[in-house]
């Protein structure tokens, strides 16, 4: 019972940070860092004073800034993609769609990116998405590359897949 108790509750507060992902995109990652660690030690057993690294490994879970930048570039995928609502769709337009005139940059697919004028824009999905997907390699921004191979890429050296 205990057992099961740990997971619903591990469970609860995860997916309570997934839901978030793109208000929480931006803030300083440590007490978000420290609620993941706390979940990830609750899981297994695992001893404060243990290291959390091969915790979080044996998971398959990103920490917590690595997992909110895989959550936000999947979302501009999808958008660009348009396999999202359309409020997130307006939100990422492709350079070569907006411009005026041709650009070099338009054959790249990059996002246009909206100007802010403070941190709080800046952490906007409209905003973050967009210069999240522009800092990706150009090579994930091809249309043709599969969800599957993005998702892949993105987790790329760290080893472990977010839930």
């Amino acid at each position: 019972m205990a057992e099961a108790a740990r997971i619903a509750a591990a469970a609860f507060i995860s997916s309570r940070l997934d839901y978030c992902n793109s208000l929480l995109y931006g803030l300083p990652d440590t007490l978000l860092q420290s609620v993941q660690n706390a979940i990830a030690r609750l899981l297994t057993g695992t001893r404060r004073r243990d290291h959390i690294t091969p915790v979080l490994r044996e998971l398959h879970w990103l920490p917590i800034r690595e997992r909110l930048k895989f959550k936000v570039a999947c979302l501009v995928r999808q958008s660009l993609s348009g396999e999202s609502p359309v409020y997130l769709t307006d939100d990422c337009c492709l350079v070569s769609d907006s411009a005026q005139r041709y650009l070099r940059s338009a054959d790249v697919q990059t996002c246009v990116v909206p100007r802010t004028y403070n941190s709080y824009g800046d952490r906007t999905f409209a905003a973050a998405g967009p210069r999240l997907w522009s800092s990706l390699p150009v090579q994930l921004h091809n249309p043709d590359v599969t969800h599957g191979l993005f998702r892949r890429h993105l987790i790329g050296n760290h080893g472990h897949c977010p839930p």
